[in-house]
């Protein structure tokens, strides 16, 4: 399978497509800085809101990964209302991401968002609902946004919510459920990656949201 994985400098971008590589799938890593990324693996440098450079990197693609995000300092953000990157990166790359793949035919999408939107809210601990109240509600919000316009996007989609990721190494298996319900609140990015993999590989997971997190 062709897939173009956006956001793929770093994190669990980078790491998805180091996943799909090594199980034999053709990957074009996008990404406004370039990443180290394994051997044959295509990179391509640009901006997602970039129509041009977006486009360009869609042809002949059969499915996209979004695992777009600030990598900023929340607090810093929040109290500058300034990041590295926009701070509706999210929605509108997204947005970005829709208008491409719908001009070059891709029907296949998974959106990463994050552990703690819409449902699954409420079964956040005390400290991480005053993190997303007090830290990261723009950031929340864009994801909502995000989340919005996949829904309605009337692609073949899942959307992955992770709770808090970490960069530990490990070969367990995520628990991933449909059911708003993480027995832990950590997970590793490649655990992730290995989700994401394996729901762009599944036709089963189309309309799905799934939550992914460590088994306790």
């Amino acid at each position: 399978m062709r897939v173009l994985v956006v956001g793929a400098s770093r994190g669990t971008g980078a790491e998805l497509v180091e996943e799909l590589a090594e199980r034999g799938h053709v990957v074009t890593a996008f990404s406004r800085r370039a990443g180290a990324h394994p051997e044959g693996v295509r990179t391509v440098t640009g901006d997602v809101l970039d129509a041009d450079a977006l486009g360009k990197a869609m042809v002949g693609q059969d499915a996209v990964a979004v695992t777009l995000g600030i990598p900023d300092n929340p607090f810093r953000v929040r109290l500058t209302r300034r990041a590295s990157s926009r701070l509706d990166v999210r929605s509108a790359g997204t947005r970005a991401v829709l208008d491409a793949m719908g001009e070059h035919d891709v029907p296949r999408l998974v959106v990463q968002s994050t552990y703690g939107i819409g449902d699954t809210y409420r079964h956040l601990p005390l400290a991480l609902k005053a993190f997303f109240t007090l830290g990261i509600r723009p950031q929340v919000r864009d994801h909502e946004r995000q989340e919005e316009v996949v829904r309605e996007s009337g692609l073949a989609w899942t959307i992955v919510r992770p709770t808090v990721l970490h960069d530990e190494a490990t070969d367990a298996p995520a628990h991933v459920s449909t059911d708003d319900l993480a027995p832990t609140m950590r997970v590793s990015r490649r655990q992730v990656a290995r989700v994401e993999a394996d729901a762009i590989e599944d036709d089963s997971r189309h309309a799905q949201v799934l939550s992914v997190t460590a088994a306790a």
